[in-house]
């Protein structure tokens, strides 16, 4: 007799990705005060294409958990962070939800604790990404590591009007999007002073 749900078991009894990505360079970690339990993401993100190149995780949790954190990881490998960022939490929980069917009221803080990981994890990337960045102008874009001395230059030299064609340039709004209202003050202010 299998304690779990066989969705769950299958996950629970083979997964392939516990343990630590090697260069991970995007650490995120959630607790559940329902069970006492922990789970931790280590990701490998490729720098240039923000691509999750290697997700793996660590946990002290149930069944539930270890399957909820093996299939996000199987749901975020080979994904660029632009899809990611902008995603609402509930379509990949969704996403989980549809391999695994949707988890009992009492586990659902399974999933929840392993989605807070990730949002921690992508929190960890984008401050080091900022990090290497010190000395430069404001960072306008985190996602990208763009800073607001290039998307001047860019809006100056190639005589760019809107977010788009700064986008199209140098991926700078294309993550989550919170920068966009800043790059369009760059572009009006840079326009206002050619005139």
């Amino acid at each position: 007799m299998k304690f779990y749900p066989a969705k769950i078991n299958e996950k629970f009894e083979r997964p392939q990705n516990i343990g630590e990505a090697a260069s991970a360079n995007a650490v995120g970690a959630s607790a559940s005060f329902a069970c006492g339990t922990f789970v931790k993401l280590f990701l490998r993100i490729e720098k240039d294409s923000k691509q999750i190149v290697e997700a793996k995780f660590k946990t002290s949790g149930c069944g539930f958990m270890i399957a909820a954190a093996e299939t996000l990881c199987e749901k975020i490998k080979g994904r660029k962070l632009v899809e990611l960022h902008g995603l609402d939490k509930s379509v990949l929980q969704r996403e989980i939800e549809i391999e695994l069917d949707e988890f009992p009221a009492h586990r659902a803080h399974c999933l929840k604790v392993c989605l807070e990981a990730l949002q921690t994890a992508f929190l960890n990337f984008r401050t080091a990404q900022i990090e290497e960045f010190a000395g430069e102008k404001a960072l306008i874009c985190t996602c990208f590591g763009i800073s607001e001395e290039t998307v001047e230059i860019l809006v100056k030299d190639k005589l760019l009007e809107t977010v788009e064609e700064v986008s199209d340039a140098c991926r700078a709004g294309r993550g989550c999007g919170s920068c966009q209202p800043l790059i369009q003050d760059i572009i009006d202010v840079v326009w206002r002073e050619r005139i």
